[in-house]
């Protein structure tokens, strides 16, 4: 306990292993707060999602903060549920069911035009479906009758679809016709305060029915959104544990398990040393990346399959010269002469006394080793390999990658997730150097 509080005091004086630190406990709380709010079997439901779970966001729309570095402040998405009591709901009985009125209003102080406006109606009957009609009310106090239908069904009302509102609003495009200042040229958006009435009338006692008014924006929550129109907080977030989980078992399987293979080879000598070292520098020439990608095209793209395998290629590595170079210095110790005169077992010996003396020296090599099997799972990722089921950040720029991301302007949706990746790499690699200079004597004084 005294050498570890003289360590971690040692560790303070370097501010850069102060910085790492504070962004790697950043990063576990994260993960521990991702892993708890959103569940693994709730993250791949949304991640593998299609139109009924992300009906509600734009596509392809970057995060909403970057509203703080713009003169004319793009769009938000506004979602209004009346189910949620977003809305103020007005129930009036009648002879033969009820009328219904549903008031949304919204602010939209905004430059530009939304990118659309949806009506989600979700109606509940025995035989006659409810009738339905909106109207709009502008900013000026100008009304406009947008349409009447029946909803039998859940049904989506698009407005740029709708080519009768068209004609209502003057021929321009519906959007514009609703969010358009009189008699601007070009057509410029009249900020206020907006209107939606739905007046519903049931046929049926016991009828009811709900509905969520979507304005969709230019930008969306605190990632944006992808191409399915995916939040990808969800990825972005859930990316973080997967990245950290992989890189600290990969690294902790290696470091370990060369370790103690490299101290059975120095130990018992002879031919068991021969084949480890031949073993080993086999493995040096055999191409890494080309067997993952074999092994997740022909066999599994499963995260612990690619993990298995990582750890197994990596064991003979050229580590393990390092470590057997350590060993047989300490091998030939007074004190592991004295340890085998009063009977010591080998594996005792292996284990108590050998292992123990290089752990110093493996401590700092085992930290800077964790961002590069972080990388490999992305780089994995990025090249289609990556596990189909889980959101991660190296599947995030695949995705982006695929569907011309750059070539849209769309950078948000690459920058996000590699960013998060040097940050990682940078936090342990500035952690690793420190503790590098702690342990390793030879480096103490520079």
């Amino acid at each position: 306990m005294k050498a570890l509080r003289r360590n971690m005091k040692e560790l303070l004086r370097y501010p850069s292993a102060i910085v790492g630190g504070v962004v790697i406990l950043f990063m576990i709380a994260v993960s521990i707060y991702t892993i708890i709010t959103i569940p693994y079997n709730e993250a791949i439901r949304l991640w593998r999602g299609g139109e009924q779970v992300w009906s509600q966001l734009p596509k392809n729309v970057p995060p909403a903060w970057i509203n703080y570095f713009r003169r004319d402040k793009l769009p938000n998405t506004i979602i209004l549920d009346s189910a949620k009591g977003e809305a103020v709901k007005t129930v009036t009985p009648t002879d033969s069911g009820e009328k219904i009125n549903l008031k949304y209003t919204f602010d939209f102080p905004y430059g530009q035009f939304p990118e659309e406006i949806n009506l989600f109606v979700v109606p509940k009957y025995q035989k006659t479906p409810p009738f339905v009609s909106a109207s709009w009310t502008t900013p000026d106090g100008r009304e406009i009758r947008v349409t009447d239908f029946s909803a039998p069904t859940n049904q989506t009302y698009r407005v740029s679809q709708d080519t009768k509102l068209q004609r209502r609003v003057g021929g321009v495009p519906p959007l514009q016709g609703l969010f358009m200042a009189p008699d601007s040229e070009p057509p410029t958006t009249l900020p206020g305060t907006y209107q939606l009435d739905l007046d519903v009338v049931t046929f049926e006692k016991g009828a009811d029915l709900d509905s969520t008014l979507v304005v969709y924006g230019k930008v969306y929550g605190i990632a944006g959104t992808d191409y399915l129109r995916r939040d990808l907080r969800i990825a972005i977030m859930w990316g973080m544990p997967i990245a950290l989980a992989f890189g600290l078992v990969a690294a902790l399987g290696t470091t370990i398990l060369t370790m103690i293979i490299a101290a059975i080879g120095v130990w018992y000598g002879g031919w068991v040393d021969d084949i480890i070292q031949r073993i080993t520098e086999v493995n040096l020439v055999l191409p890494f990346l080309p067997i993952l990608i074999m092994v997740g095209t022909f066999y599994s793209r499963s995260i612990w399959v690619i993990l298995s395998v990582t750890i197994l290629l990596s064991i003979f590595g050229g580590a393990i010269k390092t470590y057997r170079a350590n060993f047989m210095q300490i091998k030939e110790s007074s004190y592991i002469e004295a340890a085998r005169a009063y009977g010591a077992s080998s594996w005792r010996l292996i284990f108590t006394y050998l292992i123990p003396r290089i752990i110093p020296l493996l401590i700092p090599g085992l930290v800077i080793t964790i961002p590069s099997f972080v990388f490999l799972e992305a780089s994995l990722a990025v090249l289609g390999l990556g596990d189909p089921v889980l959101p991660t950040w190296g599947k995030i720029i695949q995705d982006a990658e695929s569907n011309g991301a750059l070539y849209q302007g769309l950078y948000y949706w690459v920058l996000e997730p590699a960013v998060l990746l040097m940050i990682t790499g940078l936090a342990f690699a500035m952690v690793g150097f420190a503790l590098d200079r702690i342990f390793n004597p030879r480096l103490r004084g520079m």
